[in-house]
């Protein structure tokens, strides 16, 4: 099943459960996916570029989020990190901070990397086999970590 036909199903248990939090999220996510859909008419979507569409539309909640928090907003913070959730049932399974040390060492041995210099290869090799089950930023830091 694609993820606009999980959207669909989604916004119709949300509308009969009137849940407008998860209504709003996922008119969100199906918004995107139209837009994105429409720019990139050559192709259909594929698994991985649906988990960058989703993971883009939970970094953009939690930055918003942080600064309402920061301005002491945090009625309008909280329906923020209330569509983070609804959003990132759509995700895969977030991997272990430990597995993904693992994964980063294997990579730094798989490409030889020496330094900071090779740290782009490792952090692009990282992301294609953490396949959206990490955050990039949290990667970037790991990876940093280990190269220096």
């Amino acid at each position: 099943m694609s993820l606009q036909e999980q959207v669909m199903d989604a916004m119709k248990m949300a509308m009969k459960a009137k849940d407008t939090v998860a209504l709003e999220s996922l008119r969100a996510i199906k918004s995107a996916l139209l837009l994105q859909q429409s720019e990139d008419r050559s192709s259909a979507m594929t698994k991985q570029d649906e988990i960058k569409l989703l993971q883009k539309l939970v970094k953009q909640r939690k930055d918003s989020a942080s600064i309402y928090t920061e301005q002491g907003r945090q009625d309008l913070a909280d329906p923020e990190l209330a569509q983070v959730a609804v959003i990132e049932t759509f995700l895969p399974e977030p991997i272990s901070e430990d597995a993904l040390s693992k994964l980063i060492a294997d990579c730094i041995t798989e490409t030889a990397a020496s330094g900071m210099k090779d740290m782009g290869k490792v952090v692009a090799l990282v992301n294609d086999r953490a396949a959206g089950r990490a955050e990039g930023k949290l990667i970037a830091q790991l990876v940093k970590a280990s190269l220096s």
